[in-house]
């Protein structure tokens, strides 16, 4: 589906800084037909609007549905009203954006069929089911993959992430292959810790084109999804997909492929005081242990880092996604841990200016 990055840019920087990571839309519930449903409140304009459907024998355009179910979702409360109406009615029709649809399209009477879809989809989404969760796909970089809850939903900052890493990964490649016959060449090795959908790693490898990922997570649905995605996109060869628990790992049971290039993670970092705050679709339906980062948002942060070193090749990189308040407190651990070899070298701003990516090597021996 379509990346909603116009759809975001305002909202990004005006949301409570705890939700910066999770101010994904929910997605589009409500119904796109325009039957009666006991639950809806209306407004006497939607009652007037579904009035004058139903004198029209069922002649109902998709701009008309939009508006109505923008209506809707808006006297009921639901976030980004428009652009879920807007994603569940182009979802219907077949389009990545209502944008891109022509004016035939636009005003050409809906089917009962495209109707009734439309109803089923608005529904899920006045039940506050992020609309990611509703179309059950959404764009992340520049693939398309099936998204199912609980499955943690990558949020468009993520995508900075993965550009750091494709980054310092041609850097690297650039640095070393002109010292090496194409053969000997770097072919990155690249740990995902917490691959949810499998946003980041096999987002990684079609930037990467010589690179191979190993994706651990500790709950079988993501993995699982993970797995569909990489088939999907016929990236099954380059990826190794564990479900494993980092914290009761071994590095051993981590590396089948040796010692890793790359470690990247976009971990439980939200500080578990501040869960109540999060919004309902992401309490209701997404899977909370990929949020909580338990007292300080460092609990998983920690069992990284203390890994890292087993983990990483010599001048290796961790690149993490962060609380911005967390480089500090990072940094401060990594001093109190000077046997880790371990060095806060860069630290990176997310689109609203605030400190959201690390970047931490291991020195060389």
């Amino acid at each position: 589906m379509w990346k909603p990055e116009v759809a975001f840019a305002a909202m990004r920087c005006l949301t409570h800084p705890l939700l910066m990571r999770f101010s994904g839309l929910s997605s589009p519930c409500a119904s796109a037909g325009l039957s009666q449903t006991k639950t809806l409140m209306l407004s006497p304009e939607q009652l007037s609007l579904r009035q004058s459907f139903s004198t029209r024998s069922g002649l109902v355009t998709a701009t008309d549905v939009v508006k109505y179910w923008q209506k809707v979702f808006e006297t009921n409360g639901i976030p980004e009203a428009q652009e879920s109406s807007e994603y569940i009615v182009s979802f219907v029709l077949g389009a990545k954006t209502f944008q891109s649809l022509n004016s035939r399209i636009l005003y050409t009477p809906l089917t009962a069929v495209q109707q009734e879809q439309i109803q089923q989809l608005s529904t899920k989404r006045l039940e506050r089911m992020p609309v990611q969760y509703v179309l059950g796909e959404w764009d992340f970089q520049d693939l398309t993959l099936k998204m199912r809850p609980p499955v943690f939903i990558p949020r468009p900052e993520t995508e900075d992430l993965v550009s750091l890493v494709v980054e310092e990964g041609s850097r690297k490649y650039e640095k070393n292959s002109g010292l090496l016959s194409p053969a000997a060449a770097p072919h990155p090795v690249i740990l995902e810790i917490g691959c949810g959908s499998g946003a980041i790693a096999l987002s990684l490898l079609c930037k990467l084109s010589q690179s191979r990922v190993i994706a651990v997570d500790k709950e079988k649905a993501a993995v699982d999804l993970t797995r569909e995605n990489a088939q999907r996109l016929q990236l099954q060869d380059r990826i190794h997909i564990l479900h494993h628990d980092v914290s009761s790992s071994s590095a051993k049971q981590l590396l089948p492929w040796g010692p890793v290039d790359f470690i990247v993670s976009n971990p439980p970092y939200v500080f578990h005081e501040d869960m109540v705050s999060l919004a309902p679709e992401i309490l209701r339906y997404e899977d909370l242990d990929a949020l909580d980062g338990g007292d300080g948002g460092m609990r998983v942060i920690k069992t990284i880092l203390a890994l890292a070193p087993s983990l990483l090749k010599d001048s290796g990189s961790v690149f993490l996604e962060v609380d911005p308040r967390h480089p500090e407190m990072v940094e401060n651990w990594l001093q109190t841990y000077p046997n880790l070899l371990l060095t806060l070298c860069a630290i990176h701003k997310d689109f609203c200016g605030k400190p959201r990516f690390l970047h931490i090597q291991k020195q060389s021996r």
